[in-house]
């Protein structure tokens, strides 16, 4: 009758080491990855604390620039001349600028001469100028000049369902539906266009292209025998906000706001975005 076989005591040994050894093996990488996990973690939960203080921070810094503009004492107040103003804010830095609204064009109020000259001056030659101002006009609902009404029966468009809303333009971009425009041209006036300003430009604050547009229209004005509106004298601002918050976090805020004694609480918000209008 055989014996039962004894297992050795060396080869248990080996086999009870290895076992052991896969586990501090498993160990290790349950280990390596829940602290790979939690680092990350913690980086994202940094970059938005980071984000949200930054975003803190220029909401701030578009308020701290109506209290500035706010200010009864003219010569504390900040200039609408676009310079960069830095600031800090809690553990953010902040470049601010501020540009006055009323140095732009509104296409929604300006005369159909100043549109015509604006064209002018970004190269569109005189014809298409005039055809083109009539449809803007025509688009957002105002009057127009005989010699622009001609201009405008000269055009072709292709498409027979182009019905103008005649009402004043949601968006800058809306421009790209009236007749005639293409997105060169667009581009071209887009710069000195705004949704928020008087029907007259600053010729103050004007930028070049804007000034020698008023001075076009005057002529325009003038030939037609008409009187060129006066401006409101509203102050208008658009105010451009880059916050560096804490992990380099970036924020922007464009905000176009109008102030003064008369606006409620001092001050009325037209827009509020982290993008251009």
């Amino acid at each position: 009758m055989s014996q039962p076989e004894v297992a050795d005591p060396e080869r248990q040994r080996g086999f009870a080491l290895l076992i052991v050894l896969w586990t501090l093996v498993l160990i290790s990488f349950l280990v390596a990855h829940l602290t790979a996990a939690g680092r990350t973690e913690m980086r994202i939960a940094g970059n938005l604390a980071g984000n949200a203080a930054a975003q803190a921070a220029a909401d701030g810094a578009v308020y701290q620039a109506i209290f500035n503009l706010s200010d009864p004492r003219p010569d504390r107040r900040w200039a609408l001349d676009g310079a960069v103003h830095e600031l800090s804010i809690a553990q953010s830095r902040i470049a601010l600028r501020l540009e006055n609204e009323a140095a732009r064009i509104n296409p929604s109020l300006a005369s159909p001469a100043l549109v015509e000259a604006l064209l002018r001056i970004v190269g569109a030659d005189p014809e298409r100028s005039a055809a083109l101002a009539a449809a803007i006009a025509e688009w957002v609902g105002q009057p127009t000049k005989s010699r622009q009404r001609t201009a405008l029966a000269n055009f072709t468009v292709a498409g027979l369902d182009y019905r103008p809303p005649r009402s004043p333009l949601e968006g800058i971009e809306e421009l790209a539906r009236v007749r005639g425009m293409t997105p060169n041209l667009l581009a071209a006036l887009r710069p000195h266009l705004t949704l928020f300003g008087p029907a007259e430009p600053d010729p103050a604050a004007a930028d070049p292209e804007v000034a020698a547009a008023l001075a076009i229209a005057g002529q325009l004005a003038a030939d037609a025998g008409a009187t060129p509106s006066g401006s409101s004298g509203l102050l208008t601002v658009r105010i451009v906000v880059t916050a560096q918050g804490p992990g380099n976090a970036l924020a922007t805020r464009i905000a176009v706001a109008r102030v003064g004694p008369r606006q409620p609480n001092g001050y009325s918000l037209l827009a509020w975005d982290s993008d251009e209008e």
